[in-house]
């Protein structure tokens, strides 16, 4: 076994709560009457529940009390990503859960059921201490035995309080900067909506194939106005040895942003070709996947191809046309206002070919206007992209702290989290 906090006692989880179980789906349960919402496990996250999508179905009244949660309940995965775990918080005043996880309640005194929470996540994700716990069935389950079976500390109900305290204070802060980046999201949305269509001058609208923009706006096809070139093939290209000259590929390419977490490389023959190689400025859409996906290259490597699932594209005249622009454009066409649907070719797997993405029609304002629009969308994306960079600072940490905890490590009292503070959210100004 890893190594553990020496001194903790080990109990049977079964020792300390009392292991309910859910209400099992059914056509009756489906299509009855009076039906009470109920958790999945898709609902149960990691410390976390997800309320986005509750399913109903219909319980019994004689079947009902033993089926309901209660504030401070710790539910349990028995499949998908089993031990996963969270509490219910009472977020809604009824509400049971089917027979795929585990209810646990407490039996014995000093027990607070969210530091089990960061033990079975710690436990299951980081220090393998359960492996093979669920049982070997075509789909991996952890079933009540198995669960009540599982060795796990005990410590001194102060201690336990205190490292969820700890946990918390780092958990609420990720939370909260996950939100911040969800409103500036959502901000950003409705700054754009507003901008392609009213613009900057307060001027009156036309309606034009792509919906309505400011009178004085043009609307111009992408391949009058970008030169577009397409990627490397990997066929026979692909280095698998981690040597050869990096690349792009679609699943870099997110709306607004390059994602350079993993970057694959390719290996050619002969010298690099120029024109394959990207500058920074460069317009990369996708050509599959989520088709027109755009973002801009801002030049973070010396030297980086991009395969041939992505089009680049450059300004015919750049002191006319900025990428940044048309990438925001695509962005709310593409994603918000669905005006070029239909406009992937209709193969096995809809794509947008270089010919169809030059016959794109764009909005085309002068390039004072452009540029005023990047310049406020540049700076809603800087909040976006701040709040996301603490918020991976924060998870690593997270991380770091729950595998020290839990393992004994470190002790709580050695900790500084003062400096962890919750973001409030100022609004952005847009004029």
């Amino acid at each position: 076994m890893t190594s553990m906090n020496e001194a903790w006692t080990w109990r049977p989880l079964g020792e300390l709560f009392e292991i309910g179980a859910g209400k099992t789906m059914s056509a009756a349960a489906r299509n009855g009457p009076d039906k009470t919402p109920f958790l999945r496990t898709s609902n149960v996250l990691w410390d976390e529940i997800d309320l986005s999508s509750v399913d109903e179905m219909s319980i019994p009244d004689h079947e009902l009390p033993a089926k309901l949660l209660c504030r401070g309940d710790l539910l349990v995965c028995e499949g998908g990503e089993i031990g996963r775990a969270a509490i219910w918080n009472g977020e809604v005043e009824t509400m049971s859960f089917q027979n795929h996880l585990h209810r646990l309640r407490p039996i014995v005194e000093e027990v607070e059921p969210r530091f089990y929470v960061y033990f079975l996540q710690s436990a299951f994700t980081q220090l393998g201490i359960f492996e093979g716990a669920g049982n070997k069935t075509t789909i991996p389950n952890l079933s009540r035995s198995r669960l009540a079976g599982l060795e796990v500390p005990q410590p001194k109900i102060d201690e336990q309080l205190a490292i969820v305290a700890a946990l918390s204070r780092v958990r609420e802060a990720i939370k909260t900067h996950h939100q911040s980046v969800e409103l500036a999201q959502d901000l950003k949305r409705a700054a754009m909506q507003a901008l392609f269509t009213r613009g900057l001058r307060g001027e009156a609208q036309k309606e034009t194939e792509i919906g309505p923009v400011p009178v004085s706006w043009k609307l111009v096809s992408i391949g009058n106005v970008f030169k577009i070139e397409q990627g490397l093939s990997l066929k026979g290209n692909l280095a698998n040895d981690g040597e050869g000259t990096p690349f792009l590929r679609t699943s870099n390419v997110y709306w607004g942003r390059i994602e350079l977490k993993v970057v694959s490389q390719m290996r050619l023959e002969g010298e690099v070709p120029p024109h394959k190689l990207l500058r920074r400025g460069d317009l990369l859409v996708c050509e599959g996947g989520e088709i027109g996906r755009a973002a801009v290259w801002n030049g973070e490597m010396d030297e980086c191809l991009f395969q041939n699932h992505l089009h680049r594209l450059r300004p015919v005249d750049a002191s006319r046309t900025y990428p940044r622009f048309a990438m925001a454009w695509l962005e709310e066409g593409f994603a918000h206002r669905n005006v070029y649907e239909g406009a992937g070719n209709r193969t096995t797997i809809p794509n947008l070919s270089r010919a169809r993405l030059a016959e794109l029609l764009i909005p085309h304002p002068s390039p004072a206007q452009q540029q005023e629009i990047i310049a406020i969308l540049d700076a809603i994306d800087r909040k976006i992209d701040l709040h996301r960079r603490k918020r991976a600072v924060l998870d690593d940490l997270f991380k770091a702290l729950l595998h020290k905890l839990i393992t004994g490590e470190i002790q709580v009292d050695e900790l500084d989290l003062t400096k962890i503070r919750t973001p409030s959210h100022p609004p952005i100004d847009i004029e």
